[in-house]
């Protein structure tokens, strides 16, 4: 399935802005070449029954004399104002009078939607671009670059959740006690550009700017080239983000006895900082008591966490890549999580 999102919905716009200005041209200057203007009667409205979903539409048959003959033909557009026995202004085809259009007709509609098209398209575009120029600033004048060193310390049981049921969900990092440990707040919705998030780390009391893209995935429907489920973070493909910061997962399908649970062992810079399995949308232990059926279902977004890792910035990004994406593995694909 294709998904109309980020570049994918601009590029789409597009094209549709391209075909409704080229059909636009066609039926405005075109279609009605040669015709001659006229005026008509509207004689009856004939019912043109929709297709499916699609509303009946009547069109106006109209007669109009030449040359002391009087013609009949039913036009191509129709509007609300059209009643029989009202008079307007047609264009006709001098060598078939009968060919009659409804003077300027669906053409300059055409044009005038692509127009808007292209406005919408152009207009992203900018917006998009003021706002990584704004994000680049904002991350120069005082922004935190890089990742809090990793510091080891007990091992504690943590929980990656992601908010569902809005389109502005976030992501965040609980202990047991349900304490908000580190999350992902989104500050700019948007659905041809990226979005805008704070990753607030209270635990270190900072907040760090960072732009999010719309998930993509490339389908190659083959078993010898891994499907790719990634977007983008700050401008980069987040596993390639991660890979620069030197993390590595390996990926097992299967984990806590849970239907489609993968189990990831995360490393950076060869060094394992956490152990994840993804859980269902319940995986604190007494929510999950509760929903015995719902609880035994992994759901995308949702990790059980062990780890002796304090700094959980560059932790969390690697689930946040997993969460966003569905991917199985740091490849961005999922053969990785069946040992292909």
């Amino acid at each position: 399935m294709i998904s109309l999102r980020g570049p994918k919905l601009k590029i789409f716009a597009g094209i549709l802005a391209v075909i409704c200005l080229a059909a636009g041209i066609y039926f405005t200057f075109f279609h009605s070449r040669g015709f001659v203007k006229n005026t008509a009667v509207i004689v009856s409205l004939e019912l043109v029954e929709g297709v499916g979903n699609e509303e009946d539409t009547y069109y106006p048959v109209v007669e109009h004399t030449v040359d002391g003959r009087t013609y009949t033909g039913r036009l191509d557009q129709s509007g609300p104002s059209d009643e029989v026995g009202k008079t307007i202004t047609i264009l006709y085809d001098p060598e078939d009078p009968s060919n009659v259009h409804g003077g300027i007709g669906i053409g300059i509609y055409l044009i005038a939607v692509s127009a808007a098209i292209l406005a919408f398209v152009i207009f992203s575009t900018i917006r998009e671009r003021q706002s990584q120029k704004q994000f680049r600033e904002m991350r120069a004048s005082g922004g935190r670059e890089g990742y809090l060193p990793s510091v080891q310390g007990e091992e504690r049981e943590l929980y990656f959740l992601t908010d569902l049921g809005t389109a502005k969900y976030g992501h965040r990092i609980e202990d047991g006690q349900r304490r908000v440990l580190y999350e992902a707040k989104m500050t700019k919705f948007t659905l041809t550009g990226p979005f805008g998030f704070d990753f607030i780390d209270h635990e270190h009391g900072t907040s760090t700017p960072h732009l999010v893209g719309h998930s993509e995935e490339s389908e190659w429907d083959t078993f010898l080239i891994d499907n790719h489920y990634t977007f983008e973070l700050d401008g980069v493909d987040v596993f390639r983000h991660l890979k620069q910061n030197g993390v590595h997962v390996e990926t097992s399908l299967g984990g806590d006895g849970r239907l489609g649970a993968v189990s990831c062992i995360i490393f950076r810079d060869g060094e394992e900082i956490a152990r994840a399995v993804s859980t269902s949308q319940y995986p604190h232990e007494e929510d999950e008591a509760q929903h015995k059926v719902a609880g035994r279902v992994a759901a995308q977004g949702f990790y059980r966490i062990w780890t002796r890792e304090q700094n959980l910035d560059l932790l969390f990004v690697t689930l946040l890549a997993f969460a966003r994406s569905g991917a199985l593995d740091d490849k961005g694909g999922i053969y990785g999580a069946f040992g292909l």
